[in-house]
């Protein structure tokens, strides 16, 4: 994941070519190296060795200010479990940062990937990218059950662990098409590829859509109920409106998904500097939503210590 790796124009005319410009650059080209002239100049593109030598420190960076902010969080959910109420439930809250500790626990292998090559082979490699998106899938539903059905989780009771479980195995099954679509190939070192089917193929399309109805769909349907339904512009308050950051971070990236596809399918018209800046546009903002583990507990401790100082601490 995340390796850049040569790519000859005789694979991008391939019914199984691989991707141009994989998240954060795994399908970037060499600067050195010439491609399909697509009535421009040829195509050299700089983004590659750019990723390789800023990924590894970024992910470690990202994946200690994770581990610091989940554990406090973690510790403050411990510690004073009272504290938390409507619209962030101590239920939903440990949850939330189980899902971020997991999305930080595959940030080491990224980023030792990113820069060395990847050595784990490929089964660790799906399995990389399964829990990757598990832990993604699995935040987007605890949002939106908690936008829509916070009272559930005001309580650790039957009903509130049976919508655990199903959230959880539904995340499951969600990620299942992101390890099946991806694997390693050896272009000139091993690579942990996000992508290493057709973009056309009905798998990766399944992954695709539902990608985007998590980074798009989901918090657009969300707004627009909250919006529209008095009794969740509670929602709105600070405690939840920290949650939202999950979303924002992400956004940009779910539109750089839908593009990248347009241009990998020709449905818009690729010449050589729409690839040249878009493979740092998707990079940047994957980096982007990469945030999320290490400012989400942040923002949540912080709204809660924000209703605290005011006096609203409230409870289900």
């Amino acid at each position: 994941m995340g390796n850049c790796i040569l790519v000859s124009p005789g694979v991008l005319e391939s019914e199984n070519s691989l991707d141009l410009l994989d998240i954060m650059g795994n399908f970037s080209y060499d600067d050195n190296v010439t491609f399909l002239d697509y009535g421009a100049a040829p195509c050299h593109n700089q983004y590659c060795p750019v990723f390789q030598r800023v990924a590894p420190p970024f992910l470690a960076v990202t994946c200690a200010a994770a581990a610091l902010g989940t554990g406090a969080l973690l510790v403050a959910l411990a510690k004073r479990p009272h504290a938390w109420g409507w619209p962030q439930s101590r239920a939903l809250v440990a949850q939330l940062a189980a899902a971020m500790g997991l999305f930080a626990a595959v940030l080491p292998a990224v980023a030792v990937g990113a820069g060395q090559g990847w050595r784990l082979g490929g089964g660790l490699c799906r399995v990389t990218h399964l829990l990757w998106h598990w832990s993604l899938f699995a935040q987007g539903l605890l949002l939106g059950s908690g936008c829509c059905c916070g009272s559930v989780w005001c309580r650790w009771d039957p009903r509130s662990r049976r919508l655990a479980v199903a959230t959880w195995a539904g995340a499951l099954v969600l990620a299942t098409p992101a390890a099946l679509t991806s694997g390693t190939a050896a272009a000139p070192e091993v690579s942990c590829l996000r992508r290493s089917v057709d973009v056309l193929s009905p798998l990766y399309l399944l992954h695709l859509g539902l990608c985007l109805g998590l980074f798009l769909l989901l918090p657009a349907g969300l707004l627009v109920a909250v919006l529209a339904a008095p009794r969740l512009r509670a929602g709105w308050e600070p405690g939840a409106g920290a949650s939202w950051l999950f979303f924002a971070l992400w956004v940009p990236y779910g539109v750089g998904l839908a593009v990248d596809f347009l241009l990998r399918a020709q449905l818009l018209q690729p010449t050589c500097g729409t690839f040249e800046r878009f493979d740092y546009a998707l990079g940047l903002s994957e980096g982007l939503g990469v945030l999320h583990c290490c400012l989400g507990p942040a923002a949540l401790l912080a709204a809660r210590l924000c209703r605290r100082g005011d006096g609203t601490g409230g409870s289900c």
